[in-house]
């Protein structure tokens, strides 16, 4: 909430009220995550393809399994867009080098993260469409 004091009419100093803490995301993310549903470009992922897909992600860096096959890199939150952005940056595996900007919002135990696998711009909202190259996925934490 943001309040301003005022002496004799006269604006003094704006200052920033914080009414609840902000949740540190990077901390709330970090684990193992597995897809429990996900579509690209409005078609939905076959259940048999989200079984062999695990996502581990921890101080800054993922990791994502497919079938055994790894893909890593770094992994950047911007918790002050709305909605929230991340973008990842691939530096081993099939995407080093490239750059994938998503959104994400975390619910507890659940991280729903839509990205723009064309690596163009991060998606405006949790959607795709035929024709894009947008992924939506929704991850649930593993137990360990």
């Amino acid at each position: 909430m943001l309040q301003l004091n005022c002496v004799g009419g006269l604006l003094v100093v704006p200052f920033v009220v914080v009414t609840a803490a902000e949740p540190d995301d990077g901390k709330a993310m970090q684990g193992t995550w597995t897809p429990v549903m996900a579509e690209l470009a409005g078609q939905a992922t076959p259940e048999a393809a989200l079984k062999i897909i695990v996502l581990k992600l921890a101080d800054g860096k993922y990791e994502v399994s497919v079938g055994g096959k790894l893909d890593r890199g770094t992994c950047t939150l911007d918790t002050t867009a709305n909605p929230k952005g991340m973008t990842l940056v691939g530096t081993e595996g099939p995407n080093q080098g490239k750059t994938f900007r998503c959104i994400y919002e975390l619910e507890g135990e659940t991280l729903r993260v839509c990205y723009d696998l064309s690596g163009m711009k991060a998606p405006a909202e949790f959607k795709t469409a035929p024709g894009t190259r947008l992924y939506l996925v929704t991850y649930t934490r593993k137990k360990e």
